[in-house]
């Protein structure tokens, strides 16, 4: 699984990468990257437009998942709907996701939280 950025290559297109057709072909063909492809948070403002117009364009760009973090309910609703359901190809490349993940490892609290004593000294930071 990869992301796309919303940084623009001027070089390549004028649009930033999320939404730009150009970078997402060369994603998926000069690069070879046939993983699922994640927006960055359309919900940024770092895109300009409605965040249902984000979501469109990042989809006809050839982005697979529309990431949008914080909004409203109305407005997660609105990019549900415009994103509709994953095409065939999408949904496989989720299902391969899905299928890579493993379980975490077990983790020890007490022993880290010792570490943690023994690296601060017992001083609290934050």
């Amino acid at each position: 699984m990869a992301m796309t950025a919303h940084v623009v290559y001027r070089a390549l297109d004028p649009r930033p990468a999320t939404l730009s057709p150009v970078v997402i072909e060369i994603i998926r063909r000069s690069i070879g990257f046939d993983g699922l492809l994640m927006t960055d948070d359309i919900g940024m403002n770092a895109l300009s437009g409605s965040l249902v117009a984000r979501a469109r364009d990042a989809l006809a760009a050839g982005c697979d998942v529309i990431l949008h973090c914080n909004g409203t309910l109305a407005e997660r609703q609105a990019v549900a709907e415009v994103s509709g359901a994953m095409h065939a190809a999408a949904q496989m490349r989720a299902e391969r996701v899905l299928a890579a993940r493993r379980s975490p490892d077990p983790v020890d609290i007490a022993r880290l939280s010792a570490q943690l004593e023994a690296l601060t000294g017992g001083q609290e930071h934050g």
